[in-house]
């Protein structure tokens, strides 16, 4: 069997994929509030502008920049809801193939070793394959479909919805022009992929940011 040496095959494939434990160029660590009533929590989704806008009422709960699908892999637009969450969501389709001390990135089903999926950190689904989840948030649309959170926000997001939470995914939302095209973005989606190995740890996830949301009057 042949295989591509992890640094030849690696940056080929996780340029779609996923920053973890990685050091910031720029902090980014967006402003997370409680809401008083989490059924009337609604998630709004700005393709073009890549932000997303999580509101109650009148209500901003989070403002965070996103990165979407590419032109190949398009996000769906249209209503939906949260159907699935999942704090240790590892990809069912990309991962790495683990064969004795060798590991290599794969699609799933490919390699002779042991398949482990991408980490996939506060996975929030709205349609079958597609969700939310931690990832590197670029300036262009970068993702298979998926919407990527940076890894200081992701969590917020996660424990401000819930099963049921409405999602609007559209080209462009109201709050584009006053929050959207003013926002700044993350910049550290260039920074250093983790060890291979550190990916595929059964403790991955134990290291994820601690959560904290906060009062707002």
């Amino acid at each position: 069997m042949f295989f591509l040496s992890f640094s030849t095959v690696a940056p080929l494939l996780l340029a779609f994929f996923l920053p973890w434990r990685v050091p910031f160029q720029r902090p980014y660590d967006q402003p997370a509030y409680k809401p008083k009533d989490p059924s009337k929590v609604v998630v709004k989704v700005s393709l073009e502008r890549q932000m997303v806008y999580v509101i109650e009422g009148k209500r901003l709960l989070l403002v965070t920049a996103c990165c979407v699908g590419v032109p190949s892999h398009p996000t769906p637009k249209g209503h939906f809801e949260v159907t699935r969450k999942e704090r240790n969501k590892r990809s069912g389709s990309y991962g790495f193939s683990v064969f004795h001390n060798q590991i290599t990135p794969v699609e799933a089903g490919q390699g002779s070793g042991h398949y482990v999926g991408y980490p996939m950190p506060y996975w929030v689904e709205f349609l079958p394959g597609y969700g939310f989840h931690q990832g590197w948030v670029w300036p262009i649309p970068r993702s298979h479909g998926c919407i990527r959170l940076h890894p200081s926000d992701a969590g917020k997001f996660y424990e401000l919805v819930k099963v049921g939470t409405p999602i609007q995914i559209a080209n462009r939302q109201s709050e584009d022009l006053l929050l959207g095209a003013k926002f700044h973005r993350p910049t550290d989606y260039k920074a250093p992929d983790p060890p291979a190995a550190e990916l595929i740890a059964p403790n991955y996830f134990d290291h994820l940011k601690k959560v904290l949301l906060m009062e707002k009057p």
